[in-house]
């Protein structure tokens, strides 16, 4: 296992690729997603196996989930860990939405 300091890492919108990233020397986690209009729809959350288990997946979803509030978008999680996220963070609940 490859020990990282969460707090430093910065996560970028790669909308280009859709996807929320962050640098993990020479890997990458991300948080994918699809845009529809005004709609986010997370759709799964990466981390490479030697990363795991130190929080990169919270920063991620937290990262997204900031990003979609800020522009007072909805969101639609499908991914199973954005949604476990929004469980545990009631702050974002109001911005859940069902697909059209």
């Amino acid at each position: 296992m490859k020990t990282i300091d969460v707090d430093s890492l910065e996560v970028k919108n790669n909308a280009a690729k859709g996807r929320f990233e962050v640098q993990l020397d020479d890997q990458v986690g991300v948080l994918q997603y699809e845009k529809e209009g005004d709609t986010y729809i997370y759709t799964h959350t990466s981390v490479p196996t030697e990363y795991g288990g130190q929080g990169i997946a919270q920063k991620l979803a937290k990262a997204a989930l900031d990003a979609a509030q800020a522009e007072g978008a909805k969101i639609v999680p499908i991914c199973p860990f954005v949604q476990s996220y929004v469980k545990k963070h009631p702050e974002y609940q109001p911005m859940v939405t069902e697909l059209k």
